[in-house]
């Protein structure tokens, strides 16, 4: 399955270098990474493949939260039918 990965706050070194890290320790592909940089303000989508891990997704969505309130970026994984639902117009 497919998971989307958003992640938002105040630019600083090692967003991607940890969101990467807790992906690869989990056994999760990341297939596409599209990141910006606007007035100081990180942005990053991310789609990756969970279905070769054996993390549950409520457990993955925890440790990427709790991480990101560390370094004070929000991050958020979905489901990527949930992601497109909620993101339909």
């Amino acid at each position: 399955m497919k998971l989307v990965v958003t992640v938002v706050g105040k630019d600083r070194v090692g967003i991607i270098a940890m969101v990467s890290q807790i992906l690869a320790e989990n056994n999760v592909n990341i297939l596409s990474i599209n990141q910006n940089i606007m007035d100081g303000f990180f942005n990053m989508i991310l789609i990756a493949e969970i279905s070769g891990s054996k993390i549950k997704l409520t457990d993955l969505q925890k440790t990427l939260k709790e991480r990101g309130q560390e370094i004070n970026v929000d991050i958020k994984a979905q489901h990527e039918d949930i992601f497109n639902i909620m993101h339909n117009i």
